[in-house]
C-alpha cells in the first residue's frame, strides 16, 4: 500500500495469494469501512462490497445493477486494448437480460439433478480411477498438479464432448487465462499480446470442434452449443466461442480449488478430518464448507444503472462495484466463527457460486464431483499429511491452490 491509494493492495494479484492476511485485511474493511473506495495508478476506481448482505442485495437486481463487458477487474491499459479490438469475449458472466436468459437456458437442463443423474455413473468412475492413480504415485505428491486439476477437468472434458488426449492443451489454456498474472502459470513472456494468444488458441480450438459437432452432432455439450439458436437464428460465432470457454474453463478450474482448498483445510484442522472420517454421512457438508472457504472466484463487477444508496454512501450511476465473495462468505454477521474451518457447518449460505440471476450455472455438477472424490478419499485413504509449502495462485479472479505436497496413507 501507499499513501497515495492507501487501498491500492486490492488490485494485486498477490494479495489473493495469501488467504490469511487477505482475509485480515477484508475483516478490517467489513468493521471500519464495509463499502471502501478502491483508487489505484493501474487500474480505474470502484467500490468493494465486503458483506454478504450487500452482495445478496446487489445480486438480486441485476435489472439495476449490470454486468457489462466488464464484468472482471481488468487494468486499465487491458480493458483499453479489449474496447479498441471491440472485447474479447461474450460469455454469461458478461450478458445482461433478456440476453442472459436466452443464453443460458441453451445448456440449462444438461446441468439440472434429471440429466446429472445420466452421469452419475461415469463421474464416480473418474473419481475412483482418479484415486487408483493416486494412490499408484503415493505416498509423496503435489495434490494440486497431480490430482485435484485433472480430476474435474476429465468430468466436464467427457461432458463437454472433447478428447482425452486434448485435455492437457485444455488445462494449459485454463491455467493461463486464469493465472495470467502468475509467474508460474503465464506464459513464458507475459504481455496483453500473450493473454490475447490464450484466447485465440482456445478459439482455434473451438472453431473446429464446431466445425465437426454441425457437421456430425453427437449428445454432448458442444453439439448443443455448435447448433443452437438464439431468437430464431443460428448462435453467433463470438458467443459459441467463449460459451465453450467458459464451460470449459469454470467448469474445471473452480472446482478443483475448492477440492484441493478443502483438502488442506483438513490438514490443517485434524480434528475436522476426524469427525469426518469416522462419519463419512457428513461429506456433503464437507463440500459446501470446502466451497465457502476456498471461494475460488473472488469477485464479479457491477455497474448501477442509478444512483444508489447503500452503508450510508451514494454509489453513483456507472461506478463500479466489486462484489467480494471471499470476504462474504467470512462474514461476522452470518457465519459463526467464519475463520474456522469447520466439516459439519450448518447452516451454510455461502456465495461461492454467486446469488440470483448469475447463480453458478453448474453448481450442482461441481458439489456432486467433490462429493464422489472426497467419498472415494475417506474410503480408501487412512491420512493425509502436509509435506511441504502449500501456494496460492496469484490472480484477483479465480485462485485457489497451485501447490499442495503431501504424504498419504492408504487405508
Amino acid at each position: 500500500m501507499t499513501d497515495a491509494y492507501p487501498y491500492a493492495a486490492m488490485v494485486s494479484p498477490k494479495t489473493y495469494a495469501d488467504p490469511v492476511a487477505f482475509n485480515a485485511l477484508t475483516a478490517a474493511f467489513r468493521a471500519s469501512d464495509p463499502l471502501p473506495w478502491i483508487e489505484s495508478e493501474t487500474h480505474k476506481s470502484f467500490y468493494i462490497a465486503t458483506k454478504h448482505a450487500d452482495i445478496v442485495e446487489i445480486s438480486r437486481q441485476p435489472h439495476l445493477f449490470k454486468n457489462t463487458q466488464w464484468s472482471v477487474l481488468q487494468s486499465k491499459d487491458i480493458e483499453a486494448r479489449q474496447m479498441a479490438q471491440g472485447g474479447a469475449l461474450r460469455t454469461l458472466i458478461h450478458m445482461d437480460e433478456p440476453d442472459h436468459g436466452k443464453f443460458r437456458a441453451l445448456t440449462k437442463d444438461w446441468f439440472m439433478p434429471e440429466n446429472l443423474k445420466k452421469v452419475e455413473s461415469t463421474v464416480r468412475a473418474i473419481a475412483d480411477r482418479t484415486v487408483d492413480n493416486m494412490l499408484a504415485k503415493g505416498p509423496e505428491l503435489d495434490f494440486v498438479n497431480e490430482v485435484a486439476v485433472w480430476y474435474p477437468l476429465r468430468v466436464i472434458m467427457s461432458i463437454l464432448g472433447v478428447p482425452e488426449a486434448d485435455e492437457p492443451l485444455m488445462l494449459k489454456l485454463t491455467q493461463e487465462l486464469f493465472g495470467a498474472d502468475d509467474p508460474d502459470l503465464q506464459r513464458e513472456i507475459a504481455s496483453d499480446e500473450d493473454r490475447m494468444q490464450t484466447l485465440i488458441d482456445f478459439f482455434n480450438y473451438f472453431n473446429a470442434l464446431t466445425a465437426s459437432r454441425r457437421a456430425t452432432p453427437t449428445d454432448d455439450v458442444a453439439s448443443v452449443i455448435a447448433n443452437a439458436e438464439v431468437d430464431g437464428a443460428p448462435i453467433g460465432d463470438l458467443e459459441a466461442m467463449s460459451y465453450y470457454i467458459i464451460i470449459a474453463t469454470a467448469g474445471h478450474d473452480t472446482t478443483s480449488s475448492s477440492t484441493a482448498g478443502g483438502l488442506h483445510a483438513l490438514m490443517t484442522h485434524p480434528g475436522e478430518f476426524n469427525k469426518v472420517k469416522e462419519n463419512r454421512a457428513m461429506i456433503p457438508l464437507l463440500v459446501e464448507e470446502s466451497i465457502r472457504w476456498t471461494s475460488p472466484v473472488k469477485h464479479f463487477m457491477r455497474y448501477p444503472e442509478r444512483d444508489y444508496q447503500l452503508r450510508g454512501k451514494t454509489v453513483q450511476a456507472g461506478s463500479p462495484i466489486m462484489l467480494l465473495y471471499p470476504s462474504g462468505n467470512h462474514d461476522e454477521e452470518v457465519f459463526d466463527r467464519p475463520d474456522q474451518f469447520i466439516a459439519d457447518r450448518r447452516p451454510n449460505r455461502h456465495l461461492a457460486f454467486g446469488h440470483g440471476a448469475h447463480h453458478c450455472l453448474g453448481n450442482l455438477l461441481a458439489k456432486m464431483e467433490m462429493r464422489m472424490l472426497y467419498e472415494a478419499l475417506f474410503k480408501r485413504v487412512a491420512s493425509f499429511e502436509l509435506i511441504g509449502e502449500a501456494r496460492w495462485v496469484e490472480s484477483t479472479f479465480v485462485s485457489g491452490l497451485k501447490t499442495l505436497p503431501m504424504r498419504i496413507k492408504p487405508a
